[in-house]
């Protein structure tokens, strides 16, 4: 593809479907998937977790194809499926060899329209997610970022898990998931997406042939979000080291800022010549793992830093974190900037080279922008970003709130969260 998007064709069935492609010519192959509008934060308390669970449940069966059939039938022909929630989408794809295009759109019209929820398959299921989210607990490095979520937006969508509580997943109701898939999966939330060896003609036509009965959508009330900020931190003794998480309000996929947001992120904890890496690991040996990282949302975003240390230092890692994230506010160097520009440009092209990245590239563009986004109007609008506008903004995130805290493990040398109320005051 080249820089301006080129290679990018997007139609509009009837139903509000939207169907893109982003042809590679030079590949053998395809990947072609739905990108659906409906994510953790979309799901009323009770039923948190449908979303995850409904992703599972998809590939259980429909009218015409068990579970088995449905992997042997894609396997058959070398292919490869998978999906994932997130908290603002649920995506579901496969990666195909170019000329089983036809299976693969067929295969995903079935399990987004004709799954049939088999009660037997849905109890197994339910204990495939249990064991999936204990095992999660037993990830610190994961599960402190739920409570991060949760404490930045307590009581939404937002900060609820993707993966829900155990309690919940163990007795959802069938009806209450093939409910959330009827009034959420409709036409004009889904894109179905695909990049590769792929003709955008015959995608439109597939889509009309596969995906023309569903329906659009009704209106829907999603949480805004509404940061708080806060502190969470549990006691496991156990674990070998603390594995924090702190946090600002950040920035929106919509903000004038967002590309200043990436960079701040990328200079501060991007890289091993990222300033948290070279002061806190490199020069101090205080951790092995420290980085700092901007997630965006529709509506609002965060800012944060990630480490995990063990317990003698955490107290020392700190205030050292702290000073460092500070420092970005007094100033921003233009050699750091350019490292940091490099890094997300690279990122950014690296991904032209894999069919996958591209299909979501372009899905995640038309669902957050209702546009394809060229690569060269993102490169451009890095570029653009300067050391006194990524100052700026983090002296505006650091004060914007109180900070978030989360922290797991032997937590007794923690920083106290006064304290750094009244650093970032």
């Amino acid at each position: 593809m080249s820089l301006d998007g080129s290679s990018i064709r997007v139609t509009t069935l009837p139903n509000g479907m939207r169907v893109a492609t982003d042809s590679m010519s030079h590949v053998e192959t395809v990947t072609v998937g739905v990108w659906v509008h409906a994510g953790t934060r979309h799901e009323p308390a009770e039923i948190n977790g449908v979303s995850h669970l409904l992703e599972h449940m998809a590939f259980k069966g429909t009218d015409r194809r068990t579970a088995q059939g449905l992997a042997e039938e894609v396997e058959a022909v070398g292919g490869y499926m998978n999906a994932y929630t997130s908290r603002e989408q649920t995506v579901y794809y496969l990666k195909l060899m170019a000329d089983d295009l036809a299976l693969g759109v067929d295969v995903l019209a079935d399990i987004l329209q004709h799954s049939v929820f088999d009660p037997d398959e849905l109890e197994r299921e339910r204990s495939v997610v249990v064991q999936e989210i204990l095992s999660a607990d037993d990830m610190p490095e994961d599960v402190v970022f739920d409570h991060f979520q949760a404490a930045a937006y307590p009581d939404q969508g937002l900060g609820r898990p993707i993966l829900g509580p155990v309690e919940i997943v163990r007795t959802m109701p069938r009806q209450a998931i093939a409910g959330y898939m009827r009034r959420q999966y409709a036409a004009d939330r889904m894109v179905l997406a695909a990049a590769g060896k792929v003709d955008h003609d015959r995608l439109v036509d597939l889509a009309t042939r596969f995906f023309n009965a569903l329906p659009q959508s009704e209106p829907r009330l999603t949480d805004p979000a509404a940061y708080v900020g806060g502190d969470h931190r549990r006691r496991k003794d156990h674990l070998g080291q603390v594995h924090l998480t702190l946090g600002f309000p950040g920035i929106g996929y919509n903000h004038d800022d967002y590309h200043a947001s990436q960079m701040l992120a990328t200079l501060l904890g991007g890289g091993m010549s990222s300033r948290l890496f070279q002061e806190v690991r490199e020069k101090r040996g205080l951790c092995y793992n420290v980085y700092a990282f901007a997630s965006p949302f529709e509506d609002h975003g965060l800012f944060g830093i990630y480490v995990a240390a063990a317990e003698d230092e955490i107290g020392e890692a700190m205030p050292v974190i702290v000073d460092e994230t500070l420092s970005v506010a007094e100033r921003v160097g233009d050699e750091e900037l350019r490292r940091s520009f490099a890094q997300l440009k690279a990122g950014l092209l690296m991904g032209l080279e894999s069919t996958t990245a591209r299909a979501e590239r372009l899905a995640q563009s038309l669902i957050i922008y209702g546009r394809a986004q060229s690569v060269r109007a993102a490169v451009a609008e890095l570029e653009a970003v300067t050391p006194a506008q990524v100052s700026a903004l983090a002296a505006r995130l650091l004060g914007a709130g109180a900070p978030t805290l989360a922290a797991l493990g032997p937590i007794a040398r923690v920083q106290d969260y006064q304290d750094l109320l009244r650093r970032f005051s």
